[in-house]
């Protein structure tokens, strides 16, 4: 990507212009150089993550890299330096989410894949805070398909057929149940529920016949609102056991959708408009069309026929008086009558051509009674930079110009014509695909053939024109006859920050338009550009000098803060502010508020499950107030966009890489590597009720010398007076509890919610507010910790039991479970050239990912790995970027026999 090259300067169209103006005080020039105040201050980031694997299995790892770019310069981000990334399962639930610590836009993790998950159609969507603003439609958002083999019994396949009871949608679905060797489960119990966008539509109970199969339909009345949902099926196995399976139901109809989209914007009369069609089945997938444009006087003026994926183009000259129809004829050869946008009769029509390798051609046409009125503007921008301006006045009715592809980046350009009044007019996308703006990043030393368990030693030379550079890249290495690839459908470093990351709503195989360079991609691409809506850059926020809604600030370290106030809510300046964490060892801090009464302990590094305890006092030592931190809310969770990449047959869909995976799982098992959950049958246990179930005790929950729960707690105002007296040996003194065996008169141990507070503490904790108290006072109980229990120990666990977020237990202290940073894990690769052999299976199917691969100052980076056990065709995926910006892709293979 071209970040540096944005044209300042004002070209000329031919002829048409031969003045000059005073730029400081011309009202366009201002509007361009808001535009560019404005990018400059509200940049924004995209994100993508580079995978190891196009699909998993549940006992897999998904490894990932994360790559931020800053829109404004498209350099790695410094705007941000902490990463979400999140899990998300078809409930539109986050199973699991990570934050991960950035370093000039670039991050790494993991997700495992535990057998507690079932299969399905999962989302991976990663953010920074500062791109919460833009809004969820930019995140990077992917739906990956996670089978499920080796922890389940039950598979299922679904057929459904679609037909119409008067104006209601009828969906049959037929559901086979089988086990994981493919026999059925005849003769069993199902019972299913039917949801609709969440919506209970129906629920009934069916047998299996002797295949294992059920037939169910029901009726959508209410088309309009409810287009998707799934099926809850609950089979009864032998032995009593109920295993319910959730079936994705992508669509209850066979209908299509057929849109135009006139060049430009709008259609006007008398004038030849390029008109983009786009048909979508009810599944979200493009459906081919073929058709005809007919006049209300029956004349049918042209053909079309759509070119890739339902999309395609056709030029229509409206004329005054008239109106027009699509007849769209479907694959199953009906028939449907669309109606035509509605011609304009005045106006303009901003016409681009891309299909030229080396230029792009721009046409603006105008109605004749605009000719000689204004002045018009043409502006071309990527990202908010402007790359491209001229003026022209309207002496003609016809204006053409022509724009060098290699004076602009790669990416979408976003054409806007401006009419007199400096108010948009006409806007048009093109996508340029510029080769010399890419990283050319060459695999050194790779072999045609290897051997199993053979070492590959490889180079990594990256170059940007012909000149070696230092990049960071991630190298991700696979067996196809495993894994085997979706190359149109891939997300790719390339597809992400040049296309989808500034295109709303779903986008149907986004690598087709990377794999070639022939005129059918191009045209493919070009339709793309014509029928995909776009709202990265606002003109008219510019135009009216309005800035963003700013929510979220950019997150540049961990930090803790807040506001300190009186009951009233008056802040209370000058206060002593001090953060406590027994995590990882004893840590405290403390600082003062502002005269806002505000405070902020920043800089700080802590992982996940960190727990803090917030005290605040004032001036004078007083302990009456109350501490409000700055919590950021969650961000929700959107509904699926991708919906063409949902799969309902998930299992089935990547039968061959689980029975793979089975082996390998299955040997880390024998191993010990990997966990399975055990599955019980169902039995009723009678058991004590434990009366400390949160406790953060080491001896182990309710193992102790006594305990209070919270009944117990009830009737008094202190927990001192709650204690005092009830507890042979246990005795206060100013509120602090002591044992009289302690022969050192050392203070009982405190432990809040698993964290170490001074004895001193226990009367600010209000008694309502705890769940149990357990005292230790044998040595038993007390020597799991060592000489902090020698004088006895207390702990105590809160309602909101053991590290609440947020929650105030009593005045002038709370706890605090923030976010912290994901604990990095290190892709096992093992060695064989070690002295001690290694007979054991290697079966992986990801021979090898590094996502921290740099290439030093002569552009060389070296790594090496060493194949499996199993033969095929091994495929490379290198990805990565310099500090400039640049992109690198790149894809290699080789034999393994």
């Amino acid at each position: 990507m071209k970040f540096k090259f944005i044209l300042p300067g004002i070209f000329i169209l031919g002829t048409c212009l031969s003045f000059a103006y005073k730029l400081a005080e011309d009202p366009f020039n201002d509007l361009l150089k808001r535009l560019q105040d404005y990018n400059k201050q509200y940049a924004q980031e995209k994100v993508h993550l580079h995978l190891d694997k196009p699909y998993y299995a549940i006992g897999d790892d998904i490894w990932f890299k994360a790559y931020v770019i800053n829109t404004q310069t498209s350099a790695p981000s410094n705007i941000s330096k902490a990463l979400y990334v999140e899990l998300i399962n078809e409930k539109d639930s986050i199973k699991s989410q990570l934050k991960l610590p950035m370093d000039g836009g670039i991050t790494w993790g993991d997700f495992k894949l535990p057998d507690t998950l079932t299969e399905g159609n999962y989302r991976i969507r990663a953010y920074t805070q500062w791109m919460r603003n833009a809004g969820p439609e930019f995140f990077f958002d992917k739906t990956i398909k996670i089978g499920n083999s080796w922890a389940n019994r039950v598979f299922t396949n679904t057929q459904y057929t679609y037909s119409k009871e008067n104006t209601a949608e009828k969906v049959s679905a037929s559901i086979k149940f089988t086990d994981k060797k493919g026999l059925p489960y005849a003769n069993s119990d199902v019972s299913y529920e039917i949801q609709l966008n969440f919506r209970n539509l129906a629920k009934g109970k069916a047998t299996t016949d002797n295949q294992g199969e059920i037939s169910i339909s029901y009726l959508n009345t209410q088309p309009a609102l409810y287009k998707s949902g799934k099926i809850l099926a609950t089979i009864t196995l032998p032995g009593k056991q109920k295993i319910t399976k959730s079936i994705p139901i992508k669509a209850t109809s066979n209908a299509v959708d057929v849109q135009f989209f006139p060049e430009g914007g709008n259609l006007i009369e008398s004038l030849p408009n390029k008109v983009a069609l786009k048909a979508v089945n009810a599944a979200g997938l493009g459906e081919e069309v073929s058709g005809a444009i007919v006049d209300n006087d029956g004349t049918e003026v042209n053909h079309f026929e759509s070119l890739h994926l339902g999309m395609g183009s056709f030029v229509v000259n409206p004329q005054p008086g008239k109106t027009y129809t699509a007849k769209v004829k479907f694959k199953d050869g009906s028939e449907q009558i669309f109606n035509l946008p509605k011609a304009l009769p005045s106006g303009y029509v901003l016409t681009v051509n891309n299909s030229n390798p080396e230029k792009i051609a721009v046409k603006i046409l105008m109605t004749a009674d605009l000719v000689g009125t204004n002045e018009l503007k043409l502006v071309a921008q990527n990202s908010g930079n402007v790359y491209f301006v001229t003026r022209t006045p309207t002496q003609k009715q016809i204006i053409t110009a022509s724009i060098p592809k290699k004076e602009l980046p790669s990416g979408i350009v976003q054409f806007t014509l401006f009419n007199g009044a400096n108010n948009p007019v006409c806007e048009r996308l093109a996508f340029v695909n510029n080769i010399e703006d890419r990283i050319n990043a060459t695999l050194q030393n790779l072999k045609p053939t290897y051997a199993k368990r053979e070492k590959v030693e490889l180079n990594l030379l990256g170059k940007f024109s012909d000149k070696p550079l230092q990049g960071s890249f991630s190298v991700a290495v696979t067996n196809t006859a495993s894994v085997k690839p979706d190359p149109e459908n891939e997300t790719n470093i390339l597809s992400s920050l040049l296309l989808t990351s500034d295109l709303i709503g779903y986008i149907e195989d986004p690598n087709y338009y990377f794999l070639n360079s022939d005129e059918k991609t191009a045209q493919a691409l070009d339709n793309l550009m014509l029928t995909q809506g776009w709202r990265r850059i606002l003109w008219k926020n510019i135009i009216a000098n309005t800035p963003p809604i700013i929510r979220y600030q950019p997150e540049k370290s961990l930090a803790i803060s807040g506001v300190i106030t009186s009951y009233g809510g008056k802040p209370i300046p000058n206060s002593k502010v001090s953060l406590f964490s027994s995590s990882g060892g004893f840590f405290a801090i403390d600082t003062l508020t502002d005269a806002q009464g505000r405070f902020n302990f920043d800089k700080l590094i802590f992982t996940d499950s960190t727990k803090f305890i917030v005290q605040a006092r004032t001036a004078k030592n007083k302990k009456d107030v109350d501490i409000k931190l700055d919590i950021l809310p969650g961000q929700i969770v959107t509904k699926n966009k991708n919906t063409g990449d949902i799969e309902v047959n998930v299992n089935e869909a990547l039968q061959g890489y689980l029975q793979k995976s089975n082996s390998y799982f299955d040997e880390l098992t024998k191993r010990g590597v990997l966990e399975r959950s055990i599955m019980l049958n169902e039995v009723n246990i009678v058991e004590k009720k434990n009366p400390a179930p949160n406790s953060s005790n080491l001896n182990g929950s309710g193992r102790a010398d006594f305990v209070f729960t919270a009944k117990m707690l009830e009737n008094c105002a202190t927990l001192s007076q709650c204690l005092q007296g009830r507890v042979a040996g246990l005795i206060f003194e100013m509120g602090v509890p002591y044992l009289t065996r302690s022969g050192g008169r050392a203070p009982m141990q405190i432990i809040l919610d698993g964290m170490n507070v001074e004895a001193d503490f226990l009367d600010n904790i209000v008694p309502s507010d705890v769940e149990s108290v357990e005292v230790l006072k044998s040595i038993g109980n007390t020597a799991i910790y060592g000489s902090r229990g020698g004088g006895g120990v207390l702990i105590i666990t809160t309602k909101r039991g053991g590290g609440f977020t947020g929650s105030t237990f009593t005045p002038g202290i709370i706890t605090y479970s923030p976010r912290g940073y994901h604990l990095i894990r290190e892709f096992y690769s093992p060695k064989y050239d070690a002295a001690t052999p290694d007979n054991r299976p290697d079966l992986r199917s990801t021979v090898y990912w590094n996502p921290h691969v740099v290439t030093d100052v002569n552009g060389k980076a070296t790594f090496n790995y060493f194949n499996t056990d199993e033969a095929g065709t091994y495929r490379v995926v290198i990805e990565g970027i310099d500090m400039m910006g640049h992109l690198a892709r790149a894809v290699y293979t080789y034999e393994v026999k």
